[in-house]
């Protein structure tokens, strides 16, 4: 089983994203999603600079995907997608891919003639939609963050595409075309001041009890609570990537509790354990079909509601 560093889905200041990936080269993550996946204003790091760190680690040995906008909002989105799109059938044969995030970018991604990720965006929810997909040269799926275990498997995976889950990080849930940061300091989105630089993880959203229920990440809700399917391990088969969605801090940690896991220096029963204390509140609640903030309790032996 692979482990996948997923893209950034926040807004740090250029020298921090920088250290991430230059961190990452050494982690034990098989393959690196790079490229700007919430909000097109985000633009510390030009285009430029995703293809220079594609480069980097793909001399690192790194398999590496560039990640397109799921919400495309004006003609210089398009124009940046389709360059992205363009640099990687320049270098597919050095394993470059993309993930296609919106149905424009398979439309191109088809059109170059390369294979491509399908995104959790896509919302793929039935096995003639993920056989189109495999005919027009999908790689990989990630399935709909909301899809339970049991949904999963009842799902028929085209011989020789891969599937990818969501494993470690706040679940995006939603996009819109209003950025809810800036809304939540009286600002205009075209004027936002880039106050999401003010939150590397997210501004949370509590009810009235208290309790962590949402994360606003400018024009993406997020869950509240980090998803974590560590403790799921042994009941994952026929996945083959895990994707970690690269978080704030204790991120290195994450990952070598992964790595352990997969290695079998680690039981799911320990990883449960060990990773609240890095995450804080957790949950796998869509994983089992129940409500999304729901932690399922953790055995030695496998997975229970």
């Amino acid at each position: 089983m692979k482990l996948a560093l997923g893209p950034l889905l926040y807004y740090w200041p250029r020298d921090e994203t920088l250290a991430l990936y230059e961190a990452a080269a050494a982690w034990p993550v098989d393959i690196v999603y790079l490229g700007e996946t919430v909000c097109s204003r985000r633009h510390l790091l030009r285009l430029n600079d995703w293809l220079a760190l594609a480069e980097q680690l793909t001399a690192a040995g790194k398999e590496v995907v560039l990640s397109t906008l799921p919400l495309i909002e004006s003609e210089s989105d398009l124009k940046a997608m389709r360059r992205l799109i363009g640099y990687a059938a320049e270098h597919v044969g050095e394993g470059m891919h993309v993930e296609a995030n919106d149905w424009g970018a398979v439309r191109l991604a088809v059109k170059a003639g390369i294979p491509f990720v399908a995104g959790a965006t896509l919302n793929v929810y039935n096995s003639d939609t993920l056989g189109l997909l495999a005919d027009l040269k999908a790689v990989r799926w990630v399935p709909p963050l909301e899809m339970s275990r049991a949904m999963l498997t009842a799902m028929h995976v085209p011989q020789g595409m891969d599937t990818e889950v969501f494993a470690y990080g706040r679940l995006p849930l939603a996009y819109s075309a209003r950025c809810f940061t800036a809304r939540h300091y009286n600002l205009q989105k075209d004027d936002c001041q880039f106050r999401c630089l003010d939150h590397p993880d997210g501004l949370g959203l509590n009810t009235r009890e208290g309790e962590r229920f949402l994360t606003l990440n400018g024009i993406q809700t997020q869950s509240g609570r980090v998803y974590s399917l560590a403790h799921h391990l042994p009941s994952l088969t026929g996945v083959q990537v895990l994707r970690l969605s690269p978080q704030h801090r204790h991120m290195q940690q994450v990952v070598e509790v992964f790595h352990a896991l997969r290695l079998g220096s680690l039981t799911a029963a320990q990883a449960a354990t060990r990773l609240p204390r890095l995450a804080g509140e957790v949950c796998d609640g869509y994983w089992l079909g129940r409500e999304g903030h729901h932690l399922g309790v953790v055995s030695s032996v496998g997975d229970n509601p």
